[in-house]
């Protein structure tokens, strides 16, 4: 017959190393979450190029050149929105811009 305290002993030293894991764990995940952060800044999220500044019409905008996407910031789509509506969208989708 086994020790019974023995067991116990046993089962908190497990539960203890699996806490104490599972921190590390997490703060692993939040540093690979800060870096990839960090790389992300300033370059396409979509295919990792360097991000060129351009603006249109008065509105600050990202241009990636290597797959040609268009990234706004948080604000910049309701100020687009806000300028001449009518005519800003097929201006920029038909090239006139």
């Amino acid at each position: 017959m086994t020790d019974i305290w023995k067991e116990r002993e046993k089962a908190l030293e497990n539960e203890y190393i699996y806490k104490k894991e599972q921190l590390q764990i997490t703060k692993m995940k939040e540093a690979a979450d800060k870096e990839k952060m960090a790389v992300c800044r300033n370059h396409c999220p979509k295919c990792g190029e360097k991000l060129v500044e351009m603006n249109f019409r008065g509105v600050p905008l990202d241009q990636c050149p290597g797959c040609k996407g268009i990234w706004l910031g948080p604000n910049d789509l309701a100020i687009l929105a806000e300028k001449d509506h009518r005519t800003w969208f097929d201006k920029w989708f038909k090239g006139e811009a």
